[in-house]
């Protein structure tokens, strides 16, 4: 191996990484409004509890339902210490607050990751939603504590500005969140190539020869639980300077932790960028695609119906299997089958949601009219012809689907078997 094959990898890893760094510092220039600086902090955040959670469910294999708890304890500590300071007490940078709020979680993820780890599987996955549970309720029984349902309100601005900086305007939130965004990322990141590391990955793929070998396999998914909790206490800290407010039933709550659950697995928790998308899809879904539509959770829960049935790798295990065909120089040939397959999916998603759209109408905005505004066009609902004609465009998209989707599968398969018959030839002539 010459030294330019060698240091190809590590010629990869900076590319990606500046990439990435890049990526943070420009988008807030192309996206310029308040909306999207909002949007753009909430992913930096929400990218961080993401990973967090997937160092639990991808690496490690635990199923928890719980992770909403160290994100809002993380949260919950860092409107505390902000409390503080504005009081008179002592002062700690707000630049430096995220560190406040992830040590609450590993604290917090001491006791709780003994209690879960001791189990895996179901079990775990059970004990980490009745703990999830128990702390909401702890939570909702102490509103002297928590500040009950109107949640406690801070003020980001306080003290003396950090470096110049006192963190009112949004952009200069969004860089110190995206700041921590990369540290917290590239940290994870590290932690898998770690010992510790590889062997969470050991213990979820066969935990018994793990342990033969001589690890304690309860001690290495506590560790890591622990590790899991002080990254989503960053995250949980973050959103809550961004808010600037903490509401224990919103932040503990069962919903949220499933929420993350779902985007990450949306993503993809084989992939160490998987996370990363979801978290992106996260804020879509629930800044744009709620303003769009009272029906979005149903259009989210049907994607993720479909994810599971036909890519369950997740949104990144898509982008890995067309880069491994652009790589074998293949993909060029799907170009026709992608537009057919685009048309198709469009097709049906337009019969389909016109349905839906005129089905929750008719339902939650009745006393509104039997009027449907959809793609800027007003339909009857109370008509006949509006639910025929949808319902014709949805079945001839479900057919198309159905007829094109086919086609692809068998040219994808062909495409498949030519490369693993030229990576066999190319073994035999080494």
């Amino acid at each position: 191996m010459n030294a330019s094959t060698a240091s190809t990898p590590s010629r990869r890893r900076w590319l990606t990484w500046g990439g990435f760094a890049v990526a943070l510092i420009v988008a807030p220039l192309l996206f310029r409004s308040s909306l999207a600086l909002n949007m753009l902090s909430q992913m930096g955040y929400l990218i961080i509890i993401c990973l967090s959670y997937n160092m639990l469910l991808g690496q490690g294999g635990m199923l928890s339902f719980g992770h909403a708890v160290f994100t809002g304890m993380g949260g919950y500590a860092a409107v505390v210490a902000i409390s503080h300071a504005q009081d008179g007490g002592a002062a700690f940078p707000l630049a430096l607050m995220p560190l406040v709020g992830g040590l609450a979680g590993a604290l917090v993820a001491v006791p709780l990751g003994y209690v879960s780890t001791k189990k895996a599987g179901t079990t775990f996955a059970m004990i980490s939603l009745g703990i999830g549970e128990l702390v909401v309720a702890f939570a909702i029984m102490l509103p002297d504590l928590f500040g009950g349902d109107g949640g406690i309100s801070i003020n980001r601005t306080y003290g003396k500005p950090f470096a110049g900086l006192t963190f009112g305007p949004q952009i200069q939130l969004y860089y110190l969140i995206a700041a921590w965004c990369f540290v917290c990322t590239a940290l994870m990141y590290a932690f898998t190539a770690t010992p510790l590391g590889r062997m969470l990955n050991a213990v979820r793929d066969n935990p018994e020869r793990a342990q033969f070998v001589g690890y304690d396999t309860q001690l290495v998914r506590w560790y890591s639980f622990i590790i899991a909790g002080f990254f989503a206490g960053v995250g949980g800290a973050l959103g809550t300077i961004n808010f600037e407010i903490f509401n224990a039933a919103d932040s503990l709550s069962g919903m949220r932790s499933g929420a993350y659950l779902l985007f990450t697995f949306l993503g993809g928790v084989g992939f160490f960028f998987g996370p990363m998308i979801g978290a992106v899809l996260m804020v879509l879904a629930s800044v744009l695609l709620s303003e769009l539509t009272a029906a979005w959770l149903l259009y989210l829960g049907l994607v993720f119906v479909l994810m599971i049935m036909y890519a369950p790798g997740g949104v990144a295990s898509l982008i890995m299997m067309n880069v491994q065909m652009a790589r074998a120089g293949k993909l060029r040939r799907f170009a026709g089958l992608y537009g057919a397959l685009v048309g198709a999916c469009v097709l049906l998603l337009l019969g389909a949601s016109l349905l839906i759209e005129m089905i929750y109408h008719m339902q939650l905005n009745a006393a509104l009219g039997s009027g449907v505004k959809y793609l800027g066009m007003q339909f009857d609902a109370s008509r006949l012809a509006p639910w025929l004609g949808a319902g014709a465009v949805a079945i001839a998209g479900l057919f198309a689907v159905h007829r094109v989707g086919r086609r692809f599968a068998l040219a994808w398969g062909k495409a498949q078997e030519e490369i693993e018959a030229g990576m066999r030839r190319r073994e035999q002539a080494a």
